[in-house]
């Protein structure tokens, strides 16, 4: 997937958790986005305001 292959050990393990605290920090930046975006809108669906 990333080339990962070539690593062993200790390197491939630190590249792994690399990449997921890189997958988790976008996943949370863009949920937080779209929270702000339509939160409010989704919110008065539920209530049906």
């Amino acid at each position: 997937m990333f080339g990962l292959d070539s690593l062993s050990g200790n390197p491939q393990a630190a590249a792994f958790i690399g990449i997921v605290l890189i997958e988790a920090l976008v996943l949370y930046v863009g949920y937080g986005a779209l929270e702000q975006a339509f939160g409010e809108y989704v919110v008065g669906l539920l209530r049906d305001e």
